[in-house]
């Protein structure tokens, strides 16, 4: 229900609105999400192809079928095939290689599901701050217009001042002012969360459900222990295991590579057939800057990635503390604007509308008793959606509920 105030005979009143808009659910939305994002498809698919690379690089390489003639004083036809052999265990280390670089692959699309709700979730929280920011701003515009009318008909009969009736005009003005950026914002705002959900932008979404403050229940350290299974860790350091492999197979590779090939032979002077038998070795010939450069590749590659492992842990570190401080900030926050500062803001508004209907308080102690609990009201929802997305953004990092 949507609470628009009135004022009458220096009372504040409260007049009961039905708001007829479909609740949006976020649990739906998460929902929806997943089935239908892009980028949580498309990293499905990374990760569906990275895992068919593996069986092609363990297989060997084609055959190759061959086919001569040859004349010089007799003609000959050859007619065969040959086979490339890798050496022993090339062809297992280039699949180890491949399969690290899937799972590496596969904890790159486990984060995509977490970054995309995040950012679902933070549209949505801020979707529903911008509406009940709507609800409080028109709610006081309602009041300044009865102020209005109040201030002049205390001026028509000599009671009240003329700029009292323009503080409040201007005031009116403002408040439609910053109705319409936040008007602006909500058009955006679900934009975004259709854009997240693969709808068309102008999809009709219907109005936020109410947003719960949710507690944190871990500690920091508790947190910062499941750093570990973090897939964007995770992705990492599988790239230190894939490092591994690749080393190996560089330094593998200073080992020759056969190829084996039968082949049958018709003399066609003499109507005669035969066979022969071939064995090719590939000669590591420039191993000075082919393989020796490959395995420098390798180190550095490994080396790079172990790098990652630690850069990454440490964003990661530094993301969860400072969101578990934001989080801790609004508590806090919300705890002394509700139990505290709202209360006593109402109690000074109550004061001043009894002033000044009486005559001892003047109209701008009334209009700032009004705009100071607006204010405070905003600041209370406000944190409340901060504290959300702070524990949407730990969620992120950590896979589950902080």
């Amino acid at each position: 229900m949507l609470l628009l105030w009135s004022w009458s005979a220096g009372v504040c009143t409260a007049r009961a609105q039905p708001n007829t808009a479909p609740t949006l659910e976020l649990s739906r939305l998460m929902r929806e999400a997943l089935e239908h994002n892009p980028d949580i498809q498309a990293a499905q698919q990374r990760w569906d192809a990275s895992q068919a690379v593996i069986p092609q690089v363990k297989t060997l390489p084609d055959p190759m079928l061959n086919f001569g003639y040859e004349k010089v004083l007799e003609r000959k036809w050859r007619y065969g095939v040959s086979q490339e052999f890798p050496f022993p265990g090339k062809l297992r280390l280039r699949g180890e290689v491949a399969a690290r670089e899937a799972e590496r692959t596969e904890q790159e699309y486990l984060a995509v599901p977490l970054h995309v709700l995040a950012r679902l979730k933070e549209a949505f929280y801020d979707l529903a701050f911008v509406h009940t920011s709507i609800d409080i701003v028109e709610r006081n515009r309602l009041v300044l217009v009865d102020f209005e009318r109040t201030a002049q008909a205390r001026y028509a009969v000599g009671r009240g001042a003329q700029q009292d009736v323009f503080r409040a005009q201007t005031e009116i003005s403002r408040l439609l002012a910053r109705l319409a950026i936040l008007e602006q914002q909500k058009v955006s705002l679900r934009a975004d969360l259709n854009r997240l959900v693969n709808r068309p932008p102008a999809d009709p979404l219907g109005r936020p459900q109410p947003i719960q403050v949710t507690r944190l229940q871990r500690s920091l350290s508790e947190l910062n222990a499941l750093i570990d299974t973090a897939p964007l860790l995770q992705a990492q350091v599988k790239g230190v295991e894939r490092g591994d492999q690749t080393i190996a197979l560089a330094r593998r590779e200073y080992f020759p590579d056969f190829a084996v090939g039968v082949a049958g032979i018709h003399n066609d002077t003499m109507q005669k057939d035969g066979y022969e038998v071939m064995l090719g070795i590939k000669v590591p010939l420039y191993y000075a800057t082919k393989q020796r450069a490959a395995v420098r590749e390798a180190l550095a590659g490994r080396e790079a990635a172990r790098q990652d492992v630690q850069a990454v842990r440490q964003e990661l570190l530094f993301r969860i503390q400072d969101n578990v401080v934001q989080a801790q900030r609004a508590e806090q926050l919300i705890t002394i604007l509700k139990d505290a500062i709202i209360p006593q803001a109402r109690l000074t508004l109550e004061s001043a509308q009894a002033g000044y209907a009486v005559g001892t308080i003047d109209f701008l102690t009334l209009l700032s008793s009004l705009l100071t609990l607006q204010e405070n009201e905003l600041e209370l929802h406000g944190e409340i959606t901060e504290h959300e997305k702070a524990v949407a953004r730990i969620e992120e990092v950590i896979g589950s509920v902080p």
